[in-house]
């Protein structure tokens, strides 16, 4: 993003001028904002403090609030600034970054949904050798896999990105820095860029959609051959959370990125961008709190070791 006019700043237009719509948009944006960090954190120290959800599946759970905290983070409060002190430039360098964070962050987010339905596989597949496919040292790994296939998918638009030229605008339609607002506006020729975004993204898309469609195909058929109906439902039980995550996540992004084209209107785009910045983050510890006994248990648990120790 590097041009001989030395671009140093871009505005961004945000979602709506109207005064009363933006009040409503800043309160519903902090307060989306609030839980989603408080349920989040909420989750990870639980996950760390509870000897009972010291299992595998509880440390994806743990990384994967972390990846909503980092992502909504990386989008959220800096529109939010927007908003209620009118600025709505931001640097070129602070463009850069939030770029590649939030691209960053959505991605890896991908990669480990599909590592959390292979843990689901194994569990139920496997259950007697869980523990024993499923230790530490694989799961440490398999998280250091979903950061480094990140990188591999978003470095090299971003590095090309770096030389966009911007002659006639410098003005975003979005409210945050995303990749299709910004080849919109650019007087390069963006085909190049464009075409490795889409490529990035399917590619994305398809090998770990693959991979939760394959874990459950498996679970499925194991699940319908277990003789009693408690069972079962245990089992479906387990899972039903991640399916839930998984379908907000898969059906919003690929609406957003798997398009032929960065010169379409952004409108719709952006109204799903705020449901995946703010709402979904929000969402997924409620999902998997109010759908598992066992966070809910240690939850309950450690609330009443808070109050003891206060009343002391």
């Amino acid at each position: 993003m590097r041009n001989h006019t030395a671009l140093t700043t871009f505005i961004l237009l945000g979602l709506t001028q109207d005064p009363q719509l933006q009040i409503f948009l800043f309160i519903f944006l902090f307060t989306t904002y609030i839980l989603s960090i408080t349920g989040n954190l909420t989750i990870i120290t639980l996950t760390i403090v509870d000897l009972h959800l010291k299992t595998p599946m509880y440390f994806f759970l743990q990384n994967f609030s972390f990846l909503e905290i980092s992502f909504t983070t990386a989008c959220v409060p800096r529109f939010l600034y927007s908003i209620s002190t009118g600025d709505r430039t931001i640097s070129y360098n602070a463009c850069a970054i939030q770029l590649f964070f939030t691209d960053l962050f959505g991605v890896t987010e991908f990669f480990l949904l599909a590592i959390m339905s292979y843990d689901r596989y194994v569990a139920i597949c496997k259950p007697l050798h869980y523990m024993t496919i499923m230790n530490n040292k694989v799961c440490q790994n398999m998280i250091l896999c979903c950061w480094t296939a990140s990188l591999v998918v978003i470095v090299p638009p971003l590095c090309l990105g770096l030389n966009l030229e911007f002659c006639d605008t410098n003005i975003i339609d979005h409210f945050l820095c995303d990749a299709n607002p910004i080849l919109k506006i650019s007087c390069s020729d963006t085909w190049l860029i464009e075409q490795m975004v889409i490529g990035s993204a399917v590619l994305t898309f398809i090998t770990t959609l693959l991979c939760v469609a394959l874990s459950y195909i498996y679970i499925i058929r194991t699940i319908t051959r277990f003789p009693s109906a408690q069972q079962k439902k245990k089992a479906f039980s387990t899972c039903s959370s991640h399916v839930i995550v998984v379908s907000i996540t898969y059906g919003s992004c690929i609406f957003i990125y798997v398009k032929p084209s960065a010169k379409e209107d952004m409108t719709i785009n952006k109204s799903v961008s705020v449901l995946i910045s703010s709402i979904s983050p929000m969402l997924n510890p409620f999902i998997y709190t109010l759908r598992n006994k066992q966070v809910k248990q240690a939850f309950n648990d450690t609330v009443k070791k808070l109050v003891f120790l206060l009343k002391k």
